[in-house]
């Protein structure tokens, strides 16, 4: 079998880049290889444990997406990649031979290989596999006592919906906050009381040294020396990224152990790109490489790698990836974009931080209102705004969406000021006191007082 484009993984990388080539290239034949009988919503997992109740809930149907965008979807597992004759093996013994290939493999959950206690039953990790979270679930419902390690997004995610599921539920991090690679502290302290008051303990600046059990998981052993009672671990400790099939095919890699690729996602052989988790990033505003893994970016990166498969058409005129978060504990939500002010400081750039706190509807008597806390991070002298990040109400999803937008087009907190926005009592908060504007309006004064 020959196909013209191949693309391996249905995730949110490899869905975009075979639609994206399918629409920008009508005449080629794309073809989609998946080992994964059922492709989940990857942000939509933590919730499976509470809110959802199911993986079936989660499911992408991504079979009729790809039928309906002409894409050839097989299920079959890549073995390895013939770059010589231009094919993949697969685990039948049969191969597809391709024209341009598309590695779109995705993250695997960490295992950190110092930690015993990992293979003992009732010891989890948070994958994207349908299968293994059914089995997860199956087993959770029997244990009430959870202990998750690590407070990043998934674990905060996971331990707030198994409260809500009626878990007593013990979140560690050997951070001195939750969420501390993501956000401020100032941020990071609001969304530690929130989660606290719905019912998760949380034990910051200690880490776990093993997890205790003799077939089963009965306690966790902190490196402070503290023992805790579970019924069950989640070790939510990170992810990364899927790279097996590169490195076995001769694929540079990264220092950070991400496939190496350019600014339109091409590795360094011209019929191989890479997107998503597996494939290197740089920071927007530093340069640096940044270990970032988002659905958002996964699509974006695989927007480029679809277009511009066969010729350079979508020029791009940025370079660089803005890590854009964002996450909801019940009806609040947080978002960061860009530049932290810790990241800012840590890079030594000359800046000001302008903030305000309001509400997010008009009048603040509407059932709805939430307060909304914005911050910016902005450049001394040039005025450019470097990094946002809000805490308010659901809104925030798509107000830091529009910060990151911000932060691509590189604006100043000048034309931020003088720009025109829409406003609605039941949609937004008052034009008259629109937090991001009151926010660049603080930091204009700071900007002008020294």
């Amino acid at each position: 079998m020959n196909t013209d484009v191949l693309v391996i993984g249905s995730s949110a990388a490899g869905l975009v880049s075979a639609t994206t080539a399918k629409r920008v290239h009508p005449d080629k034949e794309v073809t989609v290889v998946t080992r994964l009988p059922q492709t989940l919503v990857p942000c939509g997992i933590p919730y499976v444990f509470g809110t959802l109740g199911s993986t079936d809930k989660d499911v992408m149907p991504v079979a009729r997406m790809f039928e309906g965008a002409g894409v050839r979807l097989v299920h079959n597992e890549v073995m390895a990649i013939d770059r010589e004759n231009r094919r993949v093996l697969l685990a039948d013994d049969s191969e597809i031979g391709y024209d341009k290939l598309v590695l779109g493999t995705g993250s695997l959950p960490q295992q950190p290989g110092w930690l015993s206690g990992q293979d003992l039953d009732k010891v989890f990790y948070v994958p994207k596999d349908k299968d293994y979270l059914d089995t997860m679930k199956e087993k959770l419902a029997g244990c009430q006592r959870v202990v998750v390690i690590g407070a990043g997004f998934i674990g905060v995610e996971v331990s707030d919906e198994l409260v809500k599921a009626g878990k007593q539920v013990q979140l560690v991090e050997q951070l001195p906050n939750i969420l501390g690679m993501a956000f401020d502290e100032d941020i990071s302290r609001r969304i530690e009381a929130l989660v606290t008051g719905r019912g998760v303990e949380i034990l910051t600046g200690t880490g776990v040294s093993k997890i205790l059990g003799r077939t089963a998981v009965d306690g966790v052993e902190l490196s402070d020396g503290r023992t805790l009672a579970a019924d069950a671990v989640v070790l939510a400790m990170g992810y990364r990224p899927n790279t097996e099939l590169a490195e076995k095919s001769g694929l540079p890699m990264s220092p950070l152990g991400f496939i190496k690729v350019d600014e339109y996602m091409r590795t360094d052989d011209p019929n191989i790109f890479a997107v998503g988790d597996c494939a290197e990033k740089r920071d927007f505003i530093t340069r640096k490489a940044v270990p970032t893994m988002l659905a958002s970016t996964a699509c974006a990166e695989a927007r480029i790698a679809g277009m511009n498969l066969f010729k350079l058409s979508a020029i791009k005129t940025f370079s660089g990836t803005i890590s854009i978060f964002s996450t909801a504990i019940g009806e609040t939500g947080a978002g960061v974009a860009g530049l932290t002010e810790k990241i800012a400081e840590r890079e030594n750039f000359n800046y000001v931080v302008g903030a305000f706190e309001g509400i997010d509807r008009h009048p603040g008597t509407l059932k709805d209102t939430h307060s909304q806390f914005v911050k910016l991070v902005v450049g001394k002298e040039s005025g450019v705004i470097l990094g946002g990040e809000v805490y308010g109400g659901l809104s925030t999803g798509e107000l830091i969406n529009t910060i990151g937008l911000i932060i691509q087009a590189r604006m100043t907190v000048n034309s931020l000021l003088t720009a025109q926005i829409g406003s609605h009592p039941l949609m937004s908060a008052s034009p008259a006191g629109y937090p991001l504007i009151k926010a660049a309006e603080n930091a204009m004064s700071k900007m002008l007082a020294h």
